[in-house]
């Protein structure tokens, strides 16, 4: 009964993204999305087939989460009558290391399997996903739900029930699963079965039911009484009562969000129905705490209802405000500067001096350590600053916080000649080193590094930079990947203590991994499968396109395997700024629809 009631619910207020059970195991990707609600999830699967699966769970800003707000994906381990063989629980939301956006690999079998998030407040998100044996139904459920029905009461000596019954149906189904329970009462149209049918109308009766599993297999059952009028009838309402949770501010309001429990009891005929009222909207069915989050004055009107027909009123009201941010930093870094070289009797440094800078902030953090030498422009701090010319000068050095503080600070000093005859007029050797893998060609292939080396045995060396396609000249600290295609030059230098320069270049080709080739694919927009995602069919520089480097035509062992592929391909175009990350989304879903591999 309630495999059928969750998922009838879901299907009601979402669309469920289902995958045809005549797919193989290896073919399946399910996919579900998140959204800003604490009710649903956006979009959900309903079934699958035996075997491997990948798992998509999108909570990203390009699946619908605006709000920042976190969800979790979690399959059920413990509740009674599920598959307890799948141990998944993935956390998402828009801001974290994945963008919200996550895909994982399970294996599933025959059964019914109940997810849902654990995030408290969330707990109406939640559903079930019925699994057939693989590859559609080679062992067949041909077997009717056993189903039973109670009638409950109090009984006179001849049996008959006093004012009121209930009918409590049951259905349990060991093969496919119960789909659906229904109802009928003195011959009317059959009713889903959602609870307990309470019957007050003097006089016999008959409750027909019936209960049909996944596969189509149906069992039914009759019950019959009678009910007569009680002497004593029950006259006396429910006695019922909410209570307000969550965390709460010095003014007794309640931060972030709070938690309605309404409880009722009834010693005589007992509670028929629960509702409530939230803000003086309609009165809805209560069956779990009422999580409200929005901020400002609400009030949650409630009532109960015997089987008897008396029913008791109450109301609860309570304030939400917003959640406190933390306290801003409004205090500066600490920053200061360490000269450091051979000094002479005057104290003046000889030949040369490095200017360490430190910063440490402990609020927001430091975000940029910047320093001028005499009066130039400021520049960025990556290292001690060695200065070599003979003459006074001073380092004026600033660090700046996240929150946008700023300390400043300077040191001045003189740096005279070294003693001797020989000063350094040696330029560094400086060479580089290209690495990759290379073609018949000679032609590196998808990507290299480009290795400086400089060394001088005189004053040392100071500084080494290089410039990339006859761009500027920067700071040179580690290898230089390049990954463009086509052919490219580094030239490089080093430059010593005593300003001596030696300087170099290499140049090479890039060319793309694989069989080298035309790039045709100029549709102006994504295509994936005959789905059109609407985003640019941009041009990547090199005369292939986005949809070149998703390769429909290509051969995949499994549509899994492919929608990784395009995961693979599009992101990076994220990071480059080629694609947003709604576009991403975009082309990612248009993927998981697709037919390619399966």
């Amino acid at each position: 009964m309630l495999r059928r009631l969750v998922i009838g619910l879901l299907s009601a207020m979402i669309g469920l993204f289902i995958v045809p059970t005549a797919a193989t195991a290896q073919q399946q990707v399910l996919t579900w999305t998140a959204g800003n609600s604490v009710t649903q999830y956006l979009s959900a699967p309903a079934t699958a087939v035996a075997g491997t699966a990948t798992v998509i769970f999108d909570n990203s800003r390009a699946a619908g989460n605006t709000t920042g707000m976190p969800h979790t994906l979690t399959f059920d381990t413990t509740t009674p009558g599920y598959n307890h063989d799948v141990d998944l629980n993935i956390t998402a939301n828009p801001y974290d290391e994945n963008g919200g956006y996550y895909e994982a690999e399970i294996t599933l079998t025959p059964g019914t399997y109940r997810y849902h998030c654990v995030i408290p407040g969330h707990g109406m998100m939640v559903g079930e996903l019925v699994v057939t044996a693989d590859g559609g139904d080679p062992d067949p459920d041909t077997t009717a739900p056993e189903v039973a029905a109670a009638v409950t009461g109090q009984q006179d000596d001849d049996g008959d029930y006093l004012g009121s019954a209930e009918v409590a149906i049951t259905a349990t189904d060991a093969g496919s699963g119960v789909d659906a329970v229904e109802y009928s009462l003195d011959g009317g149209e059959f009713l889903a079965y959602d609870g307990p049918v309470a019957v007050t109308e003097i006089g016999g009766h008959t409750v027909d039911y019936r209960a049909t599993d996944v596969a189509g297999n149906t069992a039914e059952g009759s019950v019959s009484f009678a009910i007569v009028e009680d002497a004593d009838p029950d006259t006396t309402a429910p006695e019922v009562a909410a209570a307000v949770t969550g965390e709460q501010d010095d003014d007794g309001d309640y931060v972030g969000s709070a938690e309605v429990a309404i409880t009722a009891t009834d010693a005589d005929s007992g509670v028929a129905a629960i509702e409530y009222s939230l803000d003086g909207g309609e009165y809805t069915h209560y069956h779990m705490a009422v999580v409200v989050a929005e901020v400002g004055g609400h009030t949650v009107d409630y009532r109960a209802t015997d089987v008897a027909g008396n029913t008791a009123e109450g109301s609860v009201s309570f304030t939400i405000v917003e959640e406190a941010g933390p306290d801003p930093d409004t205090t500066a870094p600490e920053v200061g500067a360490e000269v450091a070289g051979e000094r002479n009797d005057d104290g003046d440094y000889v030949g040369s001096v490095e200017v360490a800078i430190t910063a440490t902030d402990a609020g927001s953090g430091v975000d940029v350590v910047e320093y001028s030498l005499d009066g130039g422009e400021f520049l960025a701090y990556d290292g001690p600053v060695a200065v070599a010319e003979v003459g006074g000068h001073t380092v004026d050095y600033r660090a700046t916080d996240l929150a946008g503080n700023t300390a400043e600070g300077g040191v001045s000093f003189t740096i005279v000649e070294e003693a001797g005859p020989d000063p350094d007029t040696t330029a560094p050797e400086v060479g580089a080193e290209v690495a990759g893998e290379r073609n018949d060609d000679g032609d590196y292939v998808g990507s290299v590094e480009v290795a400086v080396t400089a060394t001088d045995a005189g004053s040392g060396v100071d500084v080494v930079e290089y410039s990339l396609d006859g761009g500027e000249f920067v700071a040179y600290d580690g290898p230089v990947a390049v990954t463009e295609v086509g052919g490219h030059t580094v030239d490089y230098r080093a430059t010593d203590v005593a300003g001596n320069t030696a300087e170099g270049g290499v140049s090479f080709t890039i060319v793309q991994e694989g069989e080298p080739g035309d790039c045709p694919d100029g549709r102006a927009t994504v295509t994936i499968d005959g789905i059109d995602t609407g985003v640019a069919n941009a041009d990547l520089g090199d005369g292939c396109t986005i949809n070149d480097l998703i390769d429909e035509a290509g051969d995949y062992e499994n549509h899994g395997q492919f929608v990784r592929h395009v995961g693979d391909v599009v992101r990076p175009l994220a990071d480059d700024g080629i694609l947003t990350q709604r576009e991403v989304g975009a082309i990612l879903r248009a993927a998981a629809r697709s037919q390619i591999g399966r």
